[in-house]
């Protein structure tokens, strides 16, 4: 993808308000050895740029002062409820250095998997991306990942998944083989036998008295006299009279 981007003179809490009424978006770019550059950026095509998947996770080229350069999207700063971006950081990309990545990841075939049209087993997609390491040309825009062989509670790992070429994924701590898909069987409901609200006692317990059913608010104590002690009712209790 391709954005125009220009630099800017004047910085300072004043200078980039201003540049956001006026329907600009302040940023910066930086890195690749080079000094960081202010820039700005059109604010509606920025707006929606951003909701292409591929602007988040793909090398992009940034037209600045007639000369184009491969940069990464790294931060975006957005107001709490406006429709307004505040900020957006760019990062210049080495082509003999490699790069750090988080990319989507695409699932599909679920549908057709034994798992799910056998057995009914319930797929939760356990991770939305995946960071990943490469050099900027091998960099994907998003892992497509097939779900047509899931089978009943066998979940998905990483090292279960071909990655592309020339990438690597990077993984931390103890987890270097997390969960990707989890595959769980449906729950077996045993249907129970139906209470009776208004059960006689146990046996051998209350021979010869009546029973009445009381009924309160679940939040309002009641204290029901009884002819031996008071007992404490809740929702539903039952005095001995």
């Amino acid at each position: 993808m391709q954005f125009v981007a220009f630099e800017r003179a004047k910085q300072g809490t004043g200078a980039s308000r201003r540049l956001r009424n006026s329907g600009r978006t302040p940023g910066i770019v930086y890195g690749a050895g080079a000094q960081p550059v202010a820039i700005e950026v059109d604010h509606n095509a920025l707006w929606h740029a951003l909701k292409k998947e591929a602007f988040h996770s793909s090398v992009l080229d940034m037209e600045l002062n007639g000369q184009t350069s491969k940069v990464l999207l790294r931060d975006v700063q957005y107001h709490p409820f406006k429709q307004l971006v505040l900020h957006i950081d760019f990062q210049r990309v080495d082509e003999k250095t490699k790069l750090h990545m988080k990319v989507p990841l695409h699932y599909s075939g679920a549908e057709e998997s034994p798992a799910v049209k056998v057995d009914k087993c319930l797929v939760t997609p356990v991770m939305t991306e995946l960071d990943v390491s490469c050099m900027p040309s091998d960099l994907p825009e998003f892992i497509a990942v097939d779900l047509s062989n899931l089978q009943k509670n066998v979940s998905l790992h990483l090292k279960d998944v071909k990655l592309p070429k020339g990438v690597s994924a990077v993984t931390r701590g103890a987890k270097n083989n997390p969960v990707l898909v989890s595959v769980v069987a449906p729950a077996v409901e045993v249907a129970a036998p139906a209470a009776d609200a208004a059960a006689a006692p146990a046996k051998g317990k209350g021979k010869g008295k009546k029973y009445f059913l009381l009924t309160a608010p679940a939040v309002t104590p009641v204290w029901l006299p009884c002819a031996q002690r008071p007992t404490f009712a809740w929702a539903v209790g039952f005095c001995a009279i």
